[in-house]
């Protein structure tokens, strides 16, 4: 049972702790180079009202030390890794990751985002101090209150540049102090609990997700006072005999100036798997806006051709379309070009732009894919239809992922 939790989870049990997730405790990006990693948590068996968590990891390149420390108390007297979560956890960590990298933040390190797409040089690292109370229901209505102090520090090509007197000023950090709060409602949802992350079934009723955030420039050394509201809905649409359609549409709008790395940068993925919340043939950093909506649709036929291919049919393999369009665009008081004392969007080492926003025209990508292979593996050719003409695009690509089809 060690064995197989160990290769299920990534977890290896040590009487009243666990370590791991052991996919991160080696992985490699261009500025830490290889990187090592050390991670543990308490289990009930500790307690069932505190859990302490804590890793340490250090890059052989930029040799830097990052870290997480991490204490919660459960409200409920239950596991705050199982539904429902009724807590309270503080937290601090120093660590890196890319700008727009739509990955759990403790948890971009997996070895496998180690091998990547195009050029991956533009790096953040994130040092906070965070307080969250979070409170779930029996009926999936839950609510979160958040504060956290982040101060970013650019890292690797990426810097932070903006003009003074006309004479380009470098600026070594930013820091923002924010309190959030988080609506979320998902009527009759059933879930399949993990060590990490839950596994959403979907079923045919919607789910609601609702974002406020309020920065307060001058509290523990804020520089910035804005606004964020964003939305998301959810659901499967049931399609009778030609399968179903997972339909996410999603929007948000900030209210304020701030600099590109406050911005919304849009969810980009260089890994070589398939992501369905992400734009798989995006770049990191490509795309900001401090307003957008997408829509991101995952149509399986489930078998509606297939089936009708005898050979094919006994694989039961299942045929998948899927289609992401972004709309997005950036006002005059965001945009640096038209505002020097803002930080300047990144430049390649050529001194040409890599950082873009949308115009009138949408960013569109879809695929087409093979899943419930070996009942796991989905493999999906993707396509990227337009602003081909920026950097180090790549227009086709093949993705691959593992999950299971409920």
């Amino acid at each position: 049972m060690a064995t197989i939790n160990l290769f299920a989870v990534g977890f290896v049990q040590a009487g009243a702790v666990e370590i791991g997730p052991v996919g991160t405790f080696y992985s490699y990006n261009p500025v830490e180079r290889s990187r090592v990693k050390f991670a543990i948590r308490t289990t009930d068996t500790f307690s069932t009202r505190y859990y302490l968590e804590t890793y340490g990891a250090y890059g052989t390149g930029d040799k830097q030390f990052k870290y997480l420390l991490s204490a919660a108390y459960s409200l409920n007297n239950k596991s705050i890794y199982k539904f429902p979560n009724d807590y309270i956890k503080i937290s601090t960590q120093r660590d890196i990751k890319i700008p727009g990298e739509e990955l759990a933040f403790e948890q971009s390190d997996q070895v496998y985002t180690s091998f990547t797409r195009g050029v991956n040089n533009k790096f953040l690292y994130n040092n906070y101090y965070k307080f969250d109370y979070v409170n779930e229901f029996e009926n999936h209505f839950s609510y979160s209150f958040e504060f956290k102090n982040w101060k970013q520090t650019p890292a690797g090509s990426l810097s932070f540049t903006d003009q003074l007197n006309g004479v380009p000023n470098t600026v070594p950090d930013i820091t923002t102090s924010e309190f959030s709060i988080g609506l979320r409602y998902a009527p009759n949802e059933q879930i399949v609990q993990g060590k990490l992350y839950r596994i959403i079934i979907p079923g045919k009723y919607p789910v609601l997700t609702f974002n406020y955030q309020q920065d307060v420039k001058g509290l523990f050394g804020g520089q910035y006072s804005y606004q964020n509201a964003y939305l998301r809905f959810d659901k499967r649409f049931y399609l009778s005999q030609i399968g179903y359609a997972d339909v996410t549409v999603e929007g948000s709008y900030l209210f304020g100036q701030v600099p590109f790395p406050l911005l919304d940068i849009h969810n980009a993925n260089q890994t070589l798997a398939f992501d369905l919340n992400s734009y798989n043939l995006m770049n990191f950093l490509e795309f900001v806006s401090d307003h957008y909506a997408d829509v991101k649709v995952d149509y399986n036929l489930n078998g509606f051709l297939f089936n009708k291919i005898p050979l094919i049919k006994k694989l039961k393999w299942r045929e998948i379309i899927s289609f992401k369009v972004l709309y997005g665009g950036l006002r005059d008081e965001n945009n640096p070009a038209l505002n020097p004392q803002l930080l300047q969007f990144p430049l390649d080492q050529n001194g040409k732009p890599e950082t873009f926003t949308l115009t009138k025209q949408p960013y569109l990508e879809g695929g087409i894919g093979i899943g419930n292979i070996f009942k796991i593996f989905r493999i999906d050719f993707v396509e990227r239809f337009n602003y081909l003409n920026n950097p180090n695009v790549s227009r086709y690509g093949i993705r691959g992922s593992a999950w299971f089809d409920f």
